[in-house]
């Protein structure tokens, strides 16, 4: 699966920080039964590669990748994890769109767009994209640099998603708010489905 497929799965990707190793399955099967497949852990936690690994043996229907991949290494032990897909918060030294799995760059600023298509990257993380200038500096980049298409992370809420799915350079959206910690702490997976059957809609 390409990352443009991997990315257009549902508009909403939800961005997850695991804890507890233990909360990946439940987790995991609770987003995609509320339609939202495409699943980035971040490599924030102690407890991150197990659970892309358990996620990418245990949970049928995820497309499972790895978040905050800062350098090569990361990349690596994210890829034997079994991850599918790897972003990034910039443009790690060296990426290219060959490497061991499809990376989502990410990108604040004109310069840094530039850098990032002519390593040969076209879908790009907007990130943070409130930030950043939000849904301005999207439609100020629409027109400069046709060719990309971005997935807005970084204060993006159920509020505010569909302004930014709105936008024709905008392919998803990255967002924390459909695995709230307090439904993990409690193991509430019926109201993280509820959350992600919600996000779903929003690109309707």
């Amino acid at each position: 699966m390409t990352l443009e497929q991997m990315l257009t799965l549902a508009p909403v990707v939800p961005v997850l920080t695991i804890e507890d190793e233990a909360h990946a399955v439940p987790l995991g099967r609770a987003l995609v039964a509320g339609g939202l497949p495409m699943l980035e852990v971040t490599l924030r936690t102690p407890a991150a590669l197990g659970a892309i690994r358990r996620i990418a043996a245990e949970v049928e229907g995820a497309v499972v990748g790895a978040g905050t991949v800062l350098n090569a290494r990361d990349l690596d032990r994210a890829a034997e994890a079994g991850a599918r897909f790897a972003v990034s918060p910039g443009l790690p030294d060296g990426a290219g769109p060959d490497g061991p799995v499809p990376l989502l760059p990410g990108v604040a600023t004109a310069t840094e767009l530039m850098r990032a298509i002519a390593a040969g990257f076209q879908f790009l993380k907007f990130f943070p994209a409130l930030p950043a200038g939000g849904v301005p500096m999207l439609k100020s980049f629409a027109p400069v640099f046709p060719q990309a298409r971005f997935c807005p992370t970084g204060g993006i809420t159920a509020g505010n998603a569909p302004e930014f799915l709105a936008l024709p350079n905008v392919v998803c959206v990255g967002g924390s708010w459909v695995a709230p910690a307090a439904a993990l702490d409690a193991g509430d997976w019926g109201r993280v489905t509820e959350l992600a059957r919600a996000a779903k809609l929003l690109g309707a």
